[in-house]
């Protein structure tokens, strides 16, 4: 499956003083990727919620950081589905330096997120319905 492509600028609130971007930000830059990722499959996550009594959660990220992005850049956040089961998914997810040359890896994480019931947070079964869109 083709890697989700979502692009980011790096704006002043996401660095610290000497303009780099902080580190805990790429965590929401993935944040974002996997929103607009299950936006483009027709998914909007509070319809998902409302349809289904479920949503998806992070249960563990693990992040490699390798080069700094810095203010006023222009990144490419990817999101691909590296393995699923039944109750969760493990996404892969990568931060990208875009620009005239060839782009740089910035971060690199594995992401693994839980379905639970909405109300309790219970883990619960994905819907067969939504892991076939998510596997397409």
């Amino acid at each position: 499956m083709a890697a989700f492509e979502f692009p980011i600028r790096v704006y002043w609130e996401d660095t610290d003083a000497g303009g780099i971007v902080f580190y805990a930000n790429y965590l929401k830059f993935f944040e974002r990727a996997r929103t607009e990722w299950l936006r483009s499959l027709g998914i909007g996550q509070h319809a998902l919620r409302e349809g289904t009594g479920g949503m998806f959660v992070v249960v563990a990220a693990n992040l490699k950081y390798l080069r700094s992005a810095r203010l006023d850049d222009e990144l490419i956040v990817t999101a691909r589905v590296e393995n699923g089961g039944r109750a969760a998914l493990t996404l892969a997810q990568q931060a990208w330096l875009a620009g005239t040359g060839p782009r740089q890896l910035l971060c690199e994480a594995s992401i693994r997120i839980g379905w639970v019931e909405a109300q309790s947070l219970k883990p619960a079964r994905i819907p067969p319905a939504l892991v076939e869109k998510l596997s397409s």
